[in-house]
């Protein structure tokens, strides 16, 4: 189960509404949803929360690409939703690096036959290793009153009540609910 909300700042404040995410397929499209919230072009968030294993901010500027933050890599790895958000640069690996071994590349002199599975899938494993760990510009929420530290200490379960909260934002983010 996830949920998934825009913020949208505006001179009365904020103001929210839900969204469903079955129909974006990739960061482009949930920038262009969230610059849709806004026609000023003011600062909007997209918050997305899954089953209260990890949570995102999406924050888009204008026309400025996408600042991300992921509180739990490896938790959004396993969500349709999270992959999203999991960019080849978000963590830290080069475009396309997730499409496998380029077969033409390899060096296929047999001597593949000694070696154990077990060995490449350790070396499989550790390159494309995704951290339980938070990803992305922690610094994304400094402006509107949410600092680095205080952003990495939110429980996936509570985050988005607590971000919305410090935003002035939490009864509107609970009318979307």
């Amino acid at each position: 189960m996830y949920f998934a909300a825009l913020l949208a700042r505006t001179e009365d404040g904020w103001e929210a509404s839900d969204t469903e995410l079955d129909d974006v397929e990739t960061l482009s499209d949930l920038a262009d949803l969230a610059r849709e919230a806004s026609p000023d072009e003011d600062t909007v968030l997209v918050l997305i929360e899954q089953e209260d294993a990890w949570f995102g901010v999406v924050r888009v500027d204008g026309e400025d690409d996408p600042r991300i933050y992921v509180s739990d890599a490896a938790a959004a790895q396993r969500s349709a939703y999270g992959e999203l958000l999991l960019t080849d640069e978000l963590l830290g690996r080069e475009p396309g690096s997730d499409e496998g071994p380029d077969l033409d590349a390899l060096d296929l002199d047999g001597t593949e036959d000694g070696e154990s599975e077990d060995d490449e899938e350790e070396e499989g494993a550790d390159a494309d290793a995704v951290p339980h760990s938070p990803v992305g510009d922690s610094q994304i929420l400094d402006d509107l009153g949410i600092s680095e530290k205080e952003l990495r200490a939110l429980d996936a379960e509570d985050a988005l009540n607590t971000i919305a909260e410090a935003l002035g934002a939490s009864e509107v983010l609970e009318t979307v609910r």
